[in-house]
Formats: structure tokens, sequence, C-alpha cells
């Protein structure tokens, strides 16, 4: 879908008669927050932005500095239909946040993962993403609360005839209908857990189509009396839901795949094993942002498919970081498979980028590829290997990241986490996840 002006969107606001417009905004826990304005005001917001108080937004300002402003981005103009009746049809547009004096606001996760997405620009490459975002969709009990009972008995790949497919269906429809592109729909592998798909995209735009696609969910399964969870690991004993983000660089200059090259035994160029090199050296400290729940570290356990030694192979699905075997150059990516889908995607976009960058900027070279079968390493084999583990808990991986603000030497890559999202971000999401974790 091709990006709109600020004229195109008031023209279609009249011709598709849009009557009211919800600003949103994500807080810095990823929850989506916003502003509903009719459409007369529209122009003014288009143009010098919609006032807000941010003193009560995780991750936002203090009182005495909470005056804020959302700036629409007319890209994201998207006509919601299933809130929309004729002649009074509603619309969203994604913002940014920015300060009374007009500068972006330190504290907004999109303007984290935009600053990141500069740097990549300045050193001549696009960074792009496709992350898979996995879920639970859980029958209500008799008062319309949550349940754990899944609303099928489905396994990976299964086509039932029951509800499951209708619903992920009707999913994929209102998806699309956001302009959302969709690959491909399945069941995943536990009974009521499910994966949708969409064509990977710039990493801006990736992220917000993550965080539409958690709303859109959320509404579709409301509609069928379920709930979608996005919650890593919500029964004990049965795979968890990650969020595997592919990653990949295309070089300004010539238009190509900059990760790509067919010569080498990995399909990989040099560019892209220092960014692996760099996001191995970063996987620790990278955790509390990519892995923020104490729920999310029930996942990140031996036997089901969930990374939890730090490692990259091309086969091997325990691994951390996984290199798809590929034909074309246009497909060479990079699969990193701690992140679960509890994450805000800006700031998880943007600390992976900040890692990999790291390794680009110091020519990192990356350990050997492991391609065995890492849950059955021994301690002793583990040691022999130099394999190190991701932290096994919220509060390991938040030490790290303690211990890394207030040392010379910082710990666990936690550098590339602190300078990924900056000190405000990092000192608000710190804040929450200790309280999560105490």
């Amino acid at each position: 879908m091709s990006c709109m002006t600020a004229k195109d969107v008031l023209k279609a606001v009249k011709e598709r008669e849009v009557k009211f417009i919800h600003l949103q905004f994500t807080d810095v826990v990823g929850i989506v927050k916003g502003i509903t304005i009719p459409d007369d005001r529209l122009g003014e917001a288009l143009e010098r932005g919609a006032w807000f108080d941010g003193s009560s937004i995780q991750g936002f300002a203090r009182v005495a500095e909470s005056d804020m402003f959302l700036m629409p981005d007319p890209c994201t103009f998207r006509i919601i239909p299933w809130e929309s009746e004729p002649g009074a049809a509603t619309a969203r547009i994604i913002c940014d946040v920015f300060t009374p004096t007009g500068e972006p606001f330190h504290g907004d996760p999109r303007g984290v993962l935009k600053r990141a997405v500069a740097e990549a620009d300045a050193l001549g490459y696009k960074f792009n993403t496709g992350p898979e975002l996995e879920f639970f969709l859980f029958q209500r009990d008799g008062n319309g609360s949550p349940s754990l009972v899944p609303h099928d008995q489905g396994g990976y790949f299964d086509y039932s005839t029951d509800l499951a497919v209708s619903v992920r269906k009707e999913m994929v429809a209102r998806l699309q209908a956001l302009g959302i592109i969709v690959e491909a729909s399945h069941h995943e592998v536990a009974a009521g857990q499910h994966e949708i798909d969409f064509k990977y995209s710039d990493a801006v735009t990736a992220a917000d189509n993550a965080i539409t696609f958690k709303y859109v969910l959320k509404a579709v399964a409301m509609k069928h009396d379920l709930h979608a969870t996005f919650m890593p690991k919500p029964i004990a004993g049965i795979n968890g839901s990650g969020m595997h983000t592919h990653q990949s660089f295309v070089s300004k200059e010539t238009g190509e795949n900059a990760f790509a090259d067919l010569k080498d035994e990995f399909g990989l160029s040099e560019l892209a094993k220092q960014y692996v090199a760099g996001q191995l050296m970063h996987a620790r400290g990278m955790c509390a942002v990519l892995a923020p729940l104490v729920n999310s570290y029930k996942r990140l356990v031996p036997g089901y498919e969930a990374p939890v030694y730090i490692s990259w192979a091309r086969i091997n699905r325990s691994a951390l970081i996984r290199v798809p075997k590929v034909i074309t150059k246009e497909a060479t990516r990079l699969e990193l498979r701690c992140p679960d889908p509890s994450c805000n995607p800006y700031l998880a976009f943007a600390v992976m980028l900040h890692a990999g960058l790291d390794g680009v900027r110091q020519k990192m070279t990356p350990p050997d590829a492991l391609e065995e079968n890492l849950y059955d390493l021994d301690e002793a084999r583990r040691q022999a290997r130099h394999v190190e583990m991701l932290p096994g808990s919220l509060g390991e991986a938040l030490d790290l990241i303690r211990r890394g603000r207030t040392s010379l030497m910082l710990a666990g890559g936690a550098e590339a986490t602190i300078t990924g999202l900056g000190i405000g971000v990092f000192g608000a999401m710190f804040a929450l996840s200790r309280r999560n974790d105490d």
C-alpha cells in the first residue's frame, strides 16, 4: 500500500465519510493508547498535532512535564471496517509523540526505533524485519472472563472444521483490510495455539503492523466470545508462543540484500556474520527487552523449540539465531528466536538493531555454528564449546542491565540495550520490569 500524504488523508476522510479518527501510539510496554477526534479536527491535528496529557502513560513524562503532542503519520491512515457504518466510518492513524517545543519525545517507543533505523541508514542500509507472532485462543467462562481452556484441540498444521479455521480466516480478512499483507496462517503445535505470518517490511512498518496485529486479533476473538493472549507460556508443559524475528539489510546503493553471499557456506556476507556476532555478544543483555515478563522465561526452557543457548546455526532450531536455507539472495535473512509476543516491537527491533550494528562497527567474528541439538549438551560439553546460556529468569536479565548501567565494564551485552533504548526509556522499562519481577 502506497504512503499517503496529509492531503490524501483529508480527501479520503471526505470521500469515505469518516466521522471519527483514532490517533494511536504505544506506551513503553507496547499497549496501544490514543485519543479519538471528530473529522473536523483532523486537518489541525495533521498540521499542528493533537495535545494530550502524558503524565499517566507508562514510561512517559512526569506530571510537571506532561504536555505532549501526537503528530499523525499519514502513511498509517486506515479505515476500521468493523467500527464503521454507512455514512459514519471510523479510521485510525498511528502517531509520533512530540514535546511542546516541537522535539521528538525521547520516551516514544516508535521514536526510539526511528532513531535506531537512522543509524543503519547512515551506514547505507535499510533494516527489514519480519516477525512471526504466535498466540493462543482461550474460551471465556460463564462470567465472560478468560479461562485457560483452549478453544480447539488441533495440532501443528491441522486443518479442522471447527471454530479455529473460521476465526483465523476472519482475523486474516481484517488484517488485510488494514493494509497488512498476510502470507500464511496455520495452527501451531499446542491446542488453541495459532500463527499468522505477514510479509516483512522496513522495521518501523513491521512494528506498526505487529501492534495492529495484536489489536485486531483481540477484537476478533472478543467477537467470538474468545480471548486472544500473547502471553509467552500460558500453560505449563506445552509449547509457548514466540515472536521469531527475521532480519535483513538492503543496500541503499544497490538495492540488493546486503546479508547475502551465495558463495558462502551459509549464504551470508561478512556484514551478516558481523551482525550475527554482535547479537550473540549482546544476547543476554537484550533479553530484558525481548522477553520482558516473568512468564517469558517459562518459555525459554529446553524441549519446546525455544532457545536456551547462545549459538547460531542453519538447521538447528535449538539455536538462538538460525539462518534459513534459501535459494535466492533476496530471501537471505537471520532469524532471532528468543523474542516473544509480549514485547514492545518498537523497542525490541531497536535493541536488536543496535546489537547487530555493534558487531558491524567492531567487525566482530561469530563463533563456529553449532548444528547439534543443544538441548542434549551436558554441562561439561557446553563449557568445552564455550556456549553461554540466556538468562534463566527476568530477575537475572534485569540484574545484567543493572550491572551494565552502574559499571564501567558493561555486563552481558547490556550496553547495546541501554544505547538502543536511550536512558529515559531504559529507566522506565527497568522500573516497570523490576516491579513485575518483585
